[in-house]
């Protein structure tokens, strides 16, 4: 079989003009029901409106940029953000994450002095999610981020950044790389932060899908969702929002 290039390669990492992740149908329909049996039981109470004051911090994955979240800033703002609340932040997909993960840390700082907000919530994709863990959990950034949504992250690592080691990114995206081990090792979510996770066997890139979840997080399991469908479903980055603003 014909070894693809490690561009191509990245170019399916990559993705532009949508944003991601998923919660599962069970729950979904769980969370219909209580709605349901809220309304018989107290029809004239009013929905409560989102908690929507929080700055969130959109992190892309492995090759991406701030153009993968359009969508999903677009379905933030109409669960009641503010444009001037949401953030994209961008790095080096080539370079080393521990770098990408003290620029995220000079971000978030640069995010709370901007916005006056104590604390930040984050969302990442993919890569992202190495990014994030290693700012929560290594660098402190916990004390600092209220909710952190890992959306196919890498977190576990993945065989697939075995076709782009000659980065490397991709070294530490490796399953059981001393990157994966610093962040994996003890507590999976220190701190405060409310984690959540969303994975699905269906992937195709986080292998094996499992490696997204996080010990101690709300790990949510898709039934079938790509890794770049994720991107593109404006239900499940409504969920999400809601899940950021709990």
């Amino acid at each position: 079989m014909r070894r693809r290039s490690p561009r191509r390669l990245l170019g399916v990492l990559a993705a532009a003009t949508v944003a991601f992740g998923l919660f599962s149908s069970a729950p979904a329909a769980g969370a219909a029901d209580s709605a349901s049996a809220s309304a018989v039981s107290a029809p004239q109470t009013a929905a409560q409106p989102l908690s929507t004051g929080t700055p969130v911090v959109f992190v892309h994955g492995y090759t991406g940029s701030a153009s993968n979240w359009v969508t999903a800033m677009s379905v933030f703002r109409l669960n009641g953000w503010d444009s001037s609340d949401l953030f994209a932040y961008e790095y080096d997909s080539y370079g080393d994450n521990v770098t990408n993960a003290r620029g995220l840390a000079s971000f978030v700082e640069n995010v709370k002095a901007r916005t006056g907000a104590s604390k930040v919530a984050v969302v990442n994709h993919s890569m992202g999610g190495l990014v994030s863990q290693y700012y929560l959990k290594v660098l402190g950034g916990d004390a600092s981020v209220s909710h952190l949504a890992s959306i196919a992250g890498a977190n576990h690592g993945t065989t697939y950044a075995g076709a782009c080691l000659i980065y490397t990114t991709c070294q530490q995206m490796y399953p059981g790389s001393s990157f994966i081990s610093q962040i994996t090792a003890g507590d999976e979510t220190p701190g405060s932060t409310r984690y959540a996770t969303w994975y699905s066997a269906c992937d195709g890139i986080i292998i094996p899908y499992t490696s997204t979840r996080l010990s101690g997080a709300m790990n949510n399991n898709v039934a079938c969702q790509t890794h770049i469908g994720y991107l593109a479903d404006t239900v499940v980055l409504g969920q999400i929002a809601r899940f950021v603003a709990s």
